[in-house]
């Protein structure tokens, strides 16, 4: 079973990494879509199933806060799991994110197999990886 993502980030050099990433991680991809403020991907969203969102936290228009507030109040994109990446090392943000009804994140830089890791652990045990993918080495 593949998965469609999308990537929500300002910076588009970010977005590809995030996306090579994910197929280095051996995530089983679908359409990958991509946007660059959480607006942008609630235009998106609109009439698309997502099964995954990536999103970073400092954005203009509309930031993560802002996006994932707005998202969970859709009847459809409710449960969605969505997962920063960010700079952000502010527990208290941090916190905030997860209060709102993140299903994780991580900080950047990141490896393909922390990548690997965290959305093992959200979007199910082996759902939608290759196991034995190998990704030493390779540090985004």
């Amino acid at each position: 079973m593949s998965y469609n993502v999308l990537i929500v980030d300002d910076s588009k050099s970010m977005r590809k990494v995030m996306l090579k990433t994910l197929q280095l991680s051996g995530f089983e991809l679908g359409e990958c879509l991509e946007a660059s403020n959480g607006q942008e991907a609630l235009d998106i969203l609109d009439g698309r199933w997502i099964d995954l969102i990536l999103s970073d936290v400092h954005m203009p228009v509309m930031d993560g806060i802002g996006f994932i507030r707005s998202l969970r109040e859709q009847d459809i994109c409710r449960d969605t799991p969505v997962v920063f990446v960010t700079t952000e090392a502010n527990q208290d943000r941090l916190k905030q994110l997860m209060d709102l009804g993140a299903s994780g994140y991580i900080r950047k830089p990141f490896r393909p197999e922390d990548i690997r890791a965290l959305l093992n652990r959200i979007m199910g045990e082996t759902n939608g990886f290759r196991m034995g993918t190998d990704v030493e080495g390779c540090d985004f």
